[in-house]
């Protein structure tokens, strides 16, 4: 009857949104009188994995095979499938990211579960299984049940505090019968982005849009970017010109974030943009335009050219680190 929940991570290191998976999942099994198992696919350290127990799992089933260190949504799909039946669950969690996406639905449909995606709560157990998700693009929320015995649920990423605790998981070995069509794609190269905080994992994000006037001007974002610990994204018109790389681009055809913090510096905030980053607990939008429309969604603004703002506002935060030193 456990709870399980499908973690990511990159060269073994645990990501933080699947630590906050795992916390989600460990609450709906307390929640529900049964245990929580955290899924592992791949290269991963024992420590790593016996640490998710200070997070709630229980016990981790591992699966160990090195192709399943990059994606194969068909396996693993196999795996969550396998893990299911062996451990008789009823609830199933991804994350509701580019991986869970491609995972979730496949699932549901071999184990006939009811499918959330974006789930944004906890499952209401008293009104029968009812979870909080956003719809149309964030501008509003709705409250959907599963009535099915089995449920997939994917967790939008940032949406609940980490909590680390004490408690160390169990690992045992999950054996998967794979077939080689599970492994039909084949990566020939990959190409990752080092020394820079990824976009789905920050919790401080600093934009630029078009009103940053050119690439010339982007160590500006850089380097307030750089004294608030904080992630660098950009609008989808700045991506286009080939100002910044794509993977930078948030927005409803780019990446959805949810960060504590998102400061906007010279981007109008159009409903496209808006869609990926609403999510977020505080926006600062800096314009010179006063009729922006993305003022309406701001929780601060600051009216002024963002090549004069943002020095002052980098020298500001320069400073009060200083200060606490």
């Amino acid at each position: 009857m456990s709870v399980i929940v499908l973690v990511e991570h990159t060269e073994g290191v645990i990501k933080k949104k699947s630590l906050e998976a795992v916390q989600y999942a460990s609450e709906i099994a307390k929640k529900m009188n049964t245990t929580a198992a955290a899924i592992v696919a791949g290269k991963a350290t024992d420590e790593e994995m016996k640490n998710l127990g200070q997070y709630g799992a229980q016990k981790v089933l591992h699966v160990q095979d090195d192709r399943l260190n990059e994606l194969h949504a068909r396996a693993f799909t196999r795996i969550l499938v396998t893990a299911a039946k062996k451990e008789s669950s009823q609830v199933i969690i991804t994350l509701h990211d580019v991986n869970g996406s491609s995972i979730a639905p496949r699932v549901a449909i071999q184990l006939n579960a009811a499918l959330i995606t974006g789930a944004l709560s906890y499952p209401d157990l008293e009104k029968g299984f009812v979870v909080k998700k956003s719809v149309f693009s964030g501008k509003a929320f709705a409250f959907v049940q599963a009535a099915s015995d089995k449920k997939v649920i994917t967790l939008m990423p940032n949406s609940f505090p980490l909590i680390k605790n004490e408690g160390t998981a169990t690992i045992e070995k999950l054996e998967v019968a794979f077939e080689e069509k599970d492994f039909g794609v084949k990566v020939k190269e990959v190409n990752k982005i080092t020394g820079e905080i990824p976009l789905s994992d920050a919790e401080l994000v600093v934009s630029g849009g078009r009103g940053m006037k050119g690439p010339e001007n982007w160590g500006l974002i850089e380097n307030l970017a750089h004294e608030l610990g904080a992630a660098t994204a950009c609008s989808r018109p700045v991506a286009d010109a080939h100002w910044r790389p794509h993977h930078e681009h948030v927005g409803q055809t780019g990446t959805t974030i949810r960060p504590n913090l998102y400061i906007a510096a010279g981007i109008s905030g159009a409903i496209q943009h808006l869609a990926g980053v609403s999510g977020s607990k505080t926006i600062v939008v800096i314009n010179k335009d006063p009729e922006a429309p993305f003022f309406k969604a701001a929780n601060y603004g600051v009216v002024g050219d963002v090549t004069e703002i943002l020095p002052q506002l980098t020298a500001a935060v320069k400073k009060f680190k200083e200060q606490q030193h």
